[in-house]
């Protein structure tokens, strides 16, 4: 009867370390994911130029106001809706430079793009902007085409056509975006890149990332969530 009593217990100590160490497991799994979710700075850096050196700058600091900003413009969305700086007032946005009829990176993009706005579907703060480089075939009517067949939620994601010139020059010389640094680029070379962009409240470049790279896509989320903490 003792032999059956101390098997008994023996049989309840183990299963209480069993329990303990499964619990102890589970909390271990989910304070690293705490990590993960948690930006690796206080603040993001400042981009300003193509070489895209992080500038460590404080918010709301005199360099700061100073610092590179994205100009002001003046295109057209895919419900003919004229979109400037001010649709972007008090929000934080992501942006691409794509075009709708493009067979190869750019599908994965967009489906990049879409789990973005999945995202951050509910979040106000939060907005996307696409830039066609092929405006004058990507009219309002197939930029809205282009939306309605990828469920792109209209004033959430601006799909934006209008002057090439303009849009050019927002990509090579504000956006910064392609990769191919030191060689000179005219309007007859072709603007094409994987690059995804985080700009703040203020239109400054806060990140860079490739928009067809899931680890990249991840961190995006991440900085997005700490730009947010910021503000």
């Amino acid at each position: 009867m003792k032999q059956l009593f101390k098997s008994n217990n023996l049989g309840i100590f183990l299963i209480f370390c069993f329990a303990l160490s499964t619990s102890c497991k589970q909390e271990i799994k989910k304070e690293k994911a705490k990590v993960v979710e948690t930006s690796r700075v206080d603040y993001l850096p400042y981009y300003g130029d193509a070489s895209f050196t992080p500038n460590w700058l404080t918010p709301n600091s005199d360099a700061e106001k100073q610092f590179h900003k994205i100009p002001n413009f003046k295109l057209v969305n895919q419900l003919g809706d004229t979109i400037t700086q001010n649709t972007f007032d008090n929000k934080i946005y992501i942006t691409d430079f794509f075009f709708t009829s493009c067979p190869g990176i750019c599908l994965k993009m967009t489906g990049n793009m879409l789990k973005l706005q999945k995202e951050f579907q509910n979040d106000d703060e939060i907005l996307f902007l696409s830039h066609s480089v092929t405006p004058s075939i990507d009219s309002v009517s197939v930029l809205k085409k282009y939306a309605k067949k990828n469920a792109i939620i209209d004033g959430k994601w601006h799909l934006v056509t209008g002057d090439k010139t303009e849009i050019y020059n927002l990509g090579r010389n504000q956006y910064f975006v392609e990769n191919d640094l030191g060689i000179p680029k005219d309007i007859n070379d072709f603007l094409h890149t994987e690059n995804f962009l985080l700009i703040d409240k203020d239109k400054h470049i806060r990140g860079i990332y490739n928009g067809l790279n899931r680890a990249s896509i991840a961190q995006l989320i991440i900085d997005v969530k700490a730009l947010k903490n910021e503000s």
